[in-house]
């Protein structure tokens, strides 16, 4: 099957391999989904910043001429900006930006040096005598990868904006995925490698993708098997081992500070969506989330997933297909992040391998 077009096999629940397909192993033992990038939709470019001092980056989502959007917040400790204006009941109703990033809520600075570059370009919503950028933002926590006072800062937004590209963006350790990690519920000395994965498929003249940064203190898991990609290792460190089956042994985790995960990520798609409709597609792209990751919208996530609409198809949206899509594709990119995602290193950064090296 074509990495950009699938057939309306699509369109059966249960057909997550009629997206990904098979691909050339990344993996030893495994394969990569297939399915495109995000920058597959008309109007969007994708920027990465990566942080050289210590793994932490942000991840730019661009979308200059402005599009619908909408946000659903599944996870209990989130962190975001931005989110309530995207409430169908709102005045707003584009945005021209959106910021995936780590570090915890210092790194929504980030946003500030997005804001910073659109209005050099002198786009923004106006307001008055300016035009005022909208940019809606969400953050993943990383500050226990190396040395935390080191985040992204606006001067990172910035250049992730001029790194931004309509071609497909790295996937794996880079941008918003750099410090990201799986399987925490045990601690950091037992979890895997996370990171940022992009798929997408067209389906007549509509074309949808994802871009999701996965660091859920679940794991991630193939939705075909049930086996764990990534995620818990056993005591030893030699293996994977299934979180939801200890906890149903009655392995239980210790108790965990909120805040020290979540899952964040974008749907986008060319056709013509109203506030009320992205908005609900955005809450059903968290069932890609819930096909991945194992167990998902927990009290230490703050898992949030944006939607957004270029309209470039000039298609209205048809929300019973684009709600199918936007599960699998997101599904995808969660299984395309981990893995792409390598093993980071540098001073306090712990030894966590992903799922190439385990």
């Amino acid at each position: 099957m074509d990495r950009r077009d699938a057939t309306t096999a699509l369109f059966g629940f249960g057909a997550l391999s009629a997206l990904i397909g098979r691909a050339e192993a990344q993996t030893p033992g495994r394969t990569a989904p297939l399915g495109g990038a995000i920058t597959d939709v008309a109007g969007i470019k994708v920027g990465h910043f990566t942080e050289t001092r210590r793994p932490t980056g942000c991840t730019v989502l661009l979308t200059e001429e402005g599009a619908t959007a909408g946000v659903d917040v599944r996870g209990a400790a989130p962190g975001t900006r931005e989110t309530d204006l995207l409430n169908p009941t709102n005045l707003v109703d584009r945005v021209h930006a959106i910021m995936l990033s780590g570090g915890s809520a210092f790194g929504l600075e980030a946003a500030t040096g997005v804001v910073r570059w659109l209005e050099e370009k002198g786009i923004g919503f106006p307001a008055g005598p300016a035009r005022v950028p909208i940019v809606p933002a969400a953050i993943l926590f990383d500050l226990g990868m190396g040395d935390h006072r080191i985040r992204p800062d606006a001067e990172a937004g910035y250049k992730a904006c001029a790194a931004a590209t309509a071609e497909a963006p790295a996937e794996g350790s880079v941008g918003a995925g750099t410090g990201a990690t799986v399987g925490k519920a045990y601690g950091m000395a037992r979890a895997m490698k996370g990171g940022i994965g992009t798929a997408s498929v067209k389906v007549g003249k509509v074309t949808v993708g994802a871009l999701v940064a996965v660091n859920a203190v679940g794991d991630v898991i193939d939705p075909r098997s049930g086996e764990v990609i990534a995620g818990t290792r056993t005591e030893d460190g030699r293996s994977r081992l299934g979180l939801t089956r200890a906890i149903l042994r009655g392995e239980l985790p210790p108790a965990l500070q909120a805040g020290m995960a979540t899952t964040i990520g974008i749907v986008a798609t060319d056709a013509q969506l109203t506030k009320a409709q992205a908005t609900k597609i955005a809450q059903q792209s968290h069932d890609g989330l819930a096909r991945t990751i194992d167990p998902i919208h927990t009290m230490w996530d703050g898992d949030t997933m944006f939607c957004v609409a270029t309209g470039k198809s000039g298609v209205t949206g048809n929300m019973m297909a684009l709600g199918a899509i936007a599960a699998q594709v997101t599904a995808a990119a969660v299984i395309r992040a981990v893995l792409a995602a390598r093993a980071v290193s540098g001073p306090g950064v712990p030894a966590v391998p992903s799922a190439a090296e385990l």
